[in-house]
């Protein structure tokens, strides 16, 4: 055999992209808290995209390309008037709903929100629930984006659970990219081969870096990157749909797939490609199993990792609201995760900066028992130089048993640990939380919360009768899963 010639004999599909396909293919999601929790977790993700439209540097991206373009059967935004291609509805709806850090939270070896995949998702499902009707046939019903939803987020949490992307330098809306195509190829009616194809391509297109999410360059593109990738899996799914051949080895292929050049830090980090490395381990086959467990943002806008730290601080706030000039240093006590991605000193330069800071996201809520987004926005920031303060004056430190812990799939903690020493010599109690409201140990306390909050989240865009109209259809789990897309979508628009 020659040694200056490739061998040209196309494998079959990598078993990876197989599995996924034949999950979204052939699965019947059988399990009624799965259904319920997906129920919830569309009731949490719209009602997030709808208080993101307060902000103008989210508004400012929404819309058509071309002011005024008509689309018919065009996808609609909720909370808008735009009704545009189901590519760019999908940015839209994955922008608005991931803008304020406030949507579901899946933390494992990698971390991600997999309601990110709603935009895609409820994108083309509308479009397709209007063109059917348009043509005589039945439209897509919320069971179908129900469906969709539990089974993007699985895909996109068991990937998480054994691979992390981030210790490589990858952002984890690759992973959105990858189930959105998924699902939205499968709702478009593809055959198996299209569905391969599609997912091959999603894993091939160049994946995102995580710099924007890291000091010194924490920016806003966090906010919309997960639109980007749920807009790009539709139009990967359109692609496929139009006969395009795949790359089977997407991931295996020597030196050019996505392991080999991707997945490690290095191309020649050979004891990596030795000890197996590169490729991807699997906790548990594709089920529900991701939605049974999904972490909601309950009670703050805050990066997930903080959220235990910030429910600390709020119980804190009674003992220290009247001696927060008289502080000597504050003690947060956290978790290997959370150090890696939020423990930040210095100057923060944006909103997108600050809600990514522990420390930040622990001041607040110690000066004013309470944080809400507005509260990471410049003139609150330079208003209130007590934070910057404050900040100055913590210690953060790893507990060993809360970093296992996190990792333990029977518990997957996400615990935090707040106390306050004052100049005196004095101290408050260390006040600890290892589980957050929106954890799954949780729920019955978390769910009239999250119903809350989706109530108080539809009157920033809607009339009373109007709000109360979505609210009810969403707690009616019959109901909503028999309703038409397009009758959905009709409530939400203005």
């Amino acid at each position: 055999m020659s040694s200056n010639v490739d061998q040209n004999l196309r494998p079959d599909y990598d078993a990876e992209i197989q599995a996924i396909a034949d999950y979204v293919l052939k699965y019947r999601v059988d399990s009624p808290e799965a259904w319920d929790t997906a129920r919830n977790c569309l009731m949490d993700t719209l009602g997030c995209g709808l208080l993101a439209l307060r902000f103008p540097e989210c508004t400012k991206h929404l819309g058509p390309l071309v002011e005024g373009t008509v689309v018919p059967h065009g996808a609609r935004v909720p909370g808008t008037s735009f009704r545009l291609d189901p590519v760019k509805a999908a940015w839209d709806i994955g922008c608005i709903v991931r803008w304020l850090d406030y949507n579901d939270t899946w933390l494992a070896a990698e971390w991600g929100h997999p309601s990110d995949n709603l935009g895609g998702i409820l994108a083309v499902a509308d479009h397709l629930s209007q063109r059917n009707l348009a043509n005589g046939k039945p439209a897509l019903t919320m069971k179908t984006v129900l469906e969709g939803m539990i089974m993007a987020h699985e895909i996109q949490g068991v990937l998480a659970l054994e691979n992390s992307f981030n210790r490589v330098g990858l952002d984890h809306v690759v992973l959105v990219k990858v189930a959105t195509t998924a699902v939205v190829t499968k709702m478009m009616g593809a055959n198996r081969e299209q569905l391969l194809s599609a997912v091959s391509h999603a894993w091939v297109d160049g994946q995102s870096l995580r710099t924007y999410r890291h000091a010194p360059n924490a920016g806003s593109r966090k906010s919309w990157a997960a639109g980007d990738a749920t807009s790009r899996a539709v139009r990967l799914a359109d692609i496929a749909l139009r006969g395009e051949m795949g790359i089977p080895g997407a991931l295996t292929a020597p030196q050019w797939g996505f392991y080999d050049v991707l997945f490690s830090k290095t191309n020649k980090d050979q004891k990596l490609k030795a000890e197996g490395e590169r490729r991807f381990r699997f906790q548990r086959e594709y089920g529900s199993y991701v939605m049974e467990n999904i972490l909601f943002k309950i009670s703050f806008p805050a990066e997930f990792h903080s959220q235990t730290a910030c429910e600390a601080a709020v119980t804190l706030h009674p003992q220290v609201k009247d001696r927060l000039d008289q502080i000597d240093r504050i003690v947060i006590t956290t978790h290997d995760s959370a150090i890696r991605i939020i423990s930040k000193e210095g100057p923060l330069a944006n909103p997108a900066d600050r809600d990514h800071c522990i420390q930040y996201m622990t001041a607040v809520p110690l000066i004013f028992g309470d944080l809400v987004a507005e509260n990471y926005e410049d003139d609150f920031h330079a208003a209130h130089p007590l934070i910057d303060e404050l900040r100055d004056k913590m210690q953060i430190e790893e507990d060993e048993r809360y970093t296992k812990d996190y990792y333990d799939p029977r518990k997957r903690s996400i615990a935090n640990a707040v106390q306050v020493f004052f100049k005196d010599g004095s101290c408050t109690d260390k006040v600890a939380v290892e589980y957050p409201i929106g954890h799954r140990r949780r729920r019955a306390e978390g769910i009239p919360l999250l119903e809350t909050k989706f109530k108080r989240n539809l009157e920033t865009r809607f009339p009373a009768g109007r709000g109360r109209a979505v609210f009810e259809l969403c707690k009616d789990q019959a109901t909503l899963e028999r309703t038409r897309v397009n009758d959905f979508m009709d409530l939400l628009v203005i």
